[in-house]
């Protein structure tokens, strides 16, 4: 079964741990051993890291006609900063993927299960 991965953490406190050279490059190192790791599992189908909130458009359609504001839908303290699909066996198993992520440590991490459609009549 796939699961997302969802990355949540604060931009502010990403851009203050990015700026500190020795910082940022030991979170890069860390996510890179885990993307190897899970890559050489054989359970990663996608993974990105997020471009900030302030790139980001809201799309909704009213009244047959597209609203776009800037930003994210709803103001949080912590943003989507990225993604992993993982395919694993159970949710626990997701759950332990989960929990190796660096970005765990400072933010949190949703695991969802994906719908397959693919068995659904249609």
């Amino acid at each position: 079964m796939k699961y997302m991965l969802l990355i949540y953490t604060s931009e502010a406190e990403d851009m203050r741990r990015a700026s500190d050279a020795v910082s940022g490059a030991a979170i890069m190192a860390e996510y890179q051993s885990f993307t190897n790791a899970l890559t050489a599992s054989g359970r990663l189908s996608a993974g990105e890291a997020l471009q900030p909130t302030t790139n980001a458009k809201t799309v909704r359609i009213r009244d047959g006609k597209a609203d776009i504001n800037d930003g994210p839908f709803a103001e949080t303290k912590e943003q989507l900063g990225g993604f992993y699909l993982v395919d694993a066996d159970n949710l626990d198993e997701a759950i332990a993927w989960a929990s190796r992520i660096p970005g765990a440590k400072w933010g949190c991490v949703e695991v969802r299960p994906v719908i397959d459609f693919s068995n659904m009549p249609g």
